[in-house]
């Protein structure tokens, strides 16, 4: 057996464990062995030579000797004599080339050449892992589940032969991933790219529900319907604006697609997650209107244009679906918008009176008020008017809300 088929099967290992080509791991190697090499040898730095050939099974090092017909200064010499015991047509004033036995290295210089390698192949992985994933930073890209840790629940899938992990707190809530599925994730950053580098995912990112519909909707992804700003609750709800840049494109029907087509496989992607498409309006008060949808809205005042705050009048029977459960509905319009908003009702339930000046201040485009009715928010929301996502008796009818933009 050659003894240098242990070699050989190791170096097929590295190639294979680090996705490295075999020219280049036999590059750093004779890199590292001369490195070791020139420690043992320190007079023939200039004189040592590596070969390794795969194909054959080859590991040598070698010593170039010039040949003298005196006695030997140092390694770099040898003498006419020995000089032909190795090559007979060995002659003065020429080379040869003495055979260097790799194990007689010592600890220290293979334990060098061990550690110059394996700094090579860190930094081998370290490139090929951001020419591979820094074009993809800010994008959505299909992994394979490969791995659920039972205890911490953290996700490990696999991406052109690369491991990367989702952690719990990026998981969609409620969410149950399944080993050998796949599932698209949003690649958030690269971070410690000078050393090892750490590639984040995460599946609650509100830019991931960007990057799904672009994949849905061709017009999104040509840009002739633009995705003004997004909110999002991971597992529960989102609310994303949308503004055609073609007055012949409905930004709201290209996103639905035909029979929901588009939505559908965005929310099915997302197991489930509630979404509403809002049409997106220059003008802050009807925005604020519609990003509150399903509820109904009778007047929107900016209180201060300069800390972006305004209050929404709504009917008293509308009050706690424009809040939502919890204040999500009123949470996610404020983060939509950028307004702080304060919700109040119409009427004043102690006093009877109407809120002074509730007239509306504009009249919401016939079109849009029709997909609002059919197909605009989640299935399972009610019409305006109905009391789907809060109990009448649970907010008082005069409370004021307020769902402040913070930043995510």
């Amino acid at each position: 057996m050659n003894k240098n088929n242990g070699f050989f099967e190791a170096l097929a290992l590295l190639e294979e464990e680090n996705s490295v080509e075999t020219s280049i791991l036999i590059e750093k190697i004779k890199s590292a062995m001369l490195k070791a090499a020139r420690k043992a040898y320190p007079h023939s730095e200039e004189n040592i030579r590596v070969e390794i050939d795969p194909a054959s099974k080859k590991f040598e090092m070698y010593i170039e000797q010039e040949v003298i017909d005196d006695y030997p200064i140092d390694e770099n010499e040898v003498n006419i004599d020995v000089a032909r015991t190795i090559d007979p047509n060995a002659y003065v004033g020429g080379k040869i080339l003495k055979q260097i036995d790799i194990s007689k290295f010592g600890r220290m210089a293979a334990l060098s050449a061990k550690q110059s390698i394996k700094g090579d192949l860190r930094e081998i992985n370290r490139e090929q892992m951001l020419s591979r994933f820094e074009s993809k930073e800010h994008e959505c890209i299909t992994a394979k589940v490969s791995q659920i840790e039972p205890g911490r629940g953290t996700v490990t899938v696999v991406y052109e032969g690369t491991e990367l992990y989702l952690f719990r707190n990026e998981q969609i809530p409620g969410e149950t991933l399944e080993e050998g599925k796949s599932v698209k994730v949003y690649i958030t950053g690269i971070t410690n790219k000078s050393k090892k580098p750490v590639v984040k995912i995460s599946r609650t990112h509100k830019d991931l529900v960007k990057r799904l519909f672009e994949l849905e909707v061709p017009e999104i992804y040509d840009g002739t319907v633009e995705v003004k700003s997004i909110s999002r609750e991971a597992g529960s709800r989102t609310k994303i604006a949308v503004w055609s840049k073609d007055p012949n494109v409905d930004a709201v029907g290209a996103c639905i697609g035909a029979k929901r087509s588009r939505i559908s496989a965005v929310v099915n992607e997302l197991s489930g997650e509630k979404i509403d498409i809002i049409p997106y309006s220059e003008i802050p008060e009807e925005f604020i209107a519609r990003a509150l949808a399903p509820a109904e809205v009778i007047k929107t005042v900016i209180t201060s244009a300069e800390e972006k705050t305004c209050t929404v009048v709504v009917p008293n029977n509308q009050l706690s679906l424009a809040i939502g459960n919890k204040g999500q509905n009123a949470k996610l319009a404020a983060k939509l918008t950028g307004f702080k908003i304060d919700i109040k009702p119409q009427f004043d339930t102690v006093t009877g009176e109407e809120a002074p000046e509730v007239k509306p201040d504009f009249k919401l485009p016939e079109k849009t008020a029709e997909i609002a009715d059919e197909e605009l928010f989640a299935e399972d929301d009610a019409a305006p008017g109905s009391e789907l996502l809060m109990a009448e008796d649970e907010i008082a009818p005069e409370e004021i809300v307020s769902a402040e933009a913070d930043g995510e």
